[in-house]
């Protein structure tokens, strides 16, 4: 293009596009927050049914591993995984280690 006047033509055309891009996401980034605000879950339903899940929260707790989970309750490893909180993770102490604690 060596026409100055279509390079201009270009250019505005880039930045009008870029502008209604940026417009566009703050426009959705503000209905996501008054959704937020109002109490409305954003995005796709949970396939998860609240009982299974609390059961399978119940059998982690009496020490069932994933695999049986998953046979128990008919949830996936992966949605299991997102669900469930992480177990706590043991402390260890200087007093578990100490000779003759045994």
């Amino acid at each position: 293009m060596s026409d100055p006047i279509a390079q201009l033509a270009v250019v505005l055309l880039a930045l009008f596009g870029q502008m209604e891009r940026t417009y566009t996401l703050e426009r959705a980034a503000h209905a996501r927050a008054v959704a937020t605000a109002k109490g409305r879950r954003i995005g796709r339903p949970s396939v998860v049914d609240p009982n299974k899940l609390a059961y399978a929260a119940h059998l982690r707790e009496a020490g069932d591993t994933i695999a049986e989970m998953v046979a128990k309750t008919g949830i996936t490893r992966s949605s299991l995984y997102r669900h469930l909180p992480p177990r706590p993770v043991d402390a260890v102490t200087a007093a578990s280690t100490e000779p003759g604690s045994r």
